[in-house]
């Protein structure tokens, strides 16, 4: 291996723990900071509490009156369930930005192949950030998981306390983080501005998506209809969640062998070519620009994929 092989892989490895020192600092600057849910943060003392709602609204993609978009409805949906705070015109802008700059950069180096370039614009341009906002939205709802059991069970103790139901979710927007802080909070703030509790509740259902949230809901909303104990039920409720989260670990990690696998099985062709390109970078000379070469790379990604959709299918649980 030549000397400046060895210095290209120690100066990449020194930049990778640049940026991971940056990180870190930059993470433990912001701590306390992050500790504060985005509705705190925009609330000032002097602050509309209507407008603000208004405005939380509008930066998550809802109406002013808190409706989901009627345009591109689940595509909307995906965007409020995500958290972000762009809009859907924008996040659309970007869309269109992202697959033209990949679609570009295909041409580029396809020696201007038409073909390829309209594929690959709108998986630039489309699959691509759909697949990214559904991994993000599936992050916000594990972290709402989470914090969920902590949530009820302040509700729990501030029931005990005395305080009306609304006050007591109103705690949770004030004590807890983002993401359950931002979203009881304008759960709070809607009944505060003459929404009915149940309303409220369906509509933080909708921007959330987490499937416990349904129990919570059916519980308040059938203990406001019928009367009971509703910190008993929460309680019992609490309970239910948290098992319901060991069980999602346990499952977790039986299935850890077959996610390592489908890890596995997807990099180590990827690394193999990697490799023999760099090891003899004219090993696939002679058949890199022979038109049944792509047609096999696109039958291999195509079978890798079906792969991997088959174990996904074999190590999901659902309960």
């Amino acid at each position: 291996m030549k000397e400046i092989y060895l210095f290209y892989a120690f100066a990449g490895f020194a930049a990778a723990f640049l940026a991971e020192a940056v990180y870190l600092l930059t993470v433990n600057a912001g701590a306390d900071r992050r500790q504060i849910n985005r509705r705190l943060r925009v609330t000032a003392p002097d602050a509309n509490r209507q407008e603000v709602m208004v405005m939380l609204r509008r930066e998550r993609g809802l109406t002013a009156a808190g409706g989901m978009p009627r345009h591109l409805a689940w595509l909307g949906r995906l965007i409020v369930q995500c958290g972000i705070t762009i809009g859907l015109t924008k996040l659309l802008l970007l869309f269109a930005a992202t697959g033209a700059i990949i679609a570009g950069l295909v041409f580029n180096f396809t020696g201007h192949d038409l073909i390829k370039t309209a594929i690959a614009l709108p998986v630039g341009g489309f699959v691509v950030p759909v697949l990214a906002l559904r991994m993000r939205r599936n992050r916000r709802q594990m972290k709402f998981a989470l914090q969920f059991p902590e949530a009820i069970e302040l509700i729990v103790r501030s029931l005990k306390a005395g305080h009306p139901v609304p006050v007591a979710m109103g705690m949770v927007a004030r004590e807890m983080p983002d993401p359950i802080g931002t979203e009881f909070g304008m759960m709070a703030d809607e009944v505060t501005y003459g929404a009915d509790l149940v309303t409220a509740l369906f509509n933080m259902q909708a921007r959330v998506g987490q499937e416990d949230l349904p129990l919570f809901v059916t519980a308040v909303s059938i203990q406001s209809s019928t009367g009971g104990n509703l910190r008993e039920i929460l309680q019992n409720l609490t309970d239910v969640i948290r098992q319901r989260i060991k069980m999602r670990r346990k499952i977790r990690s039986i299935s850890a062998e077959g996610r390592i696998s489908a890890i596995f099985l997807t990099a180590m062709p990827v690394l193999l070519f990697v490799a023999l390109n760099f090891i003899s970078p004219g090993y696939y000379g002679s058949v890199w620009g022979k038109p049944m070469t792509t047609w096999g790379l696109v039958g291999a990604v195509t079978w890798l994929g079906l792969g991997n959709l088959m174990m996904k299918k074999m190590i999901s649980f659902r309960f």
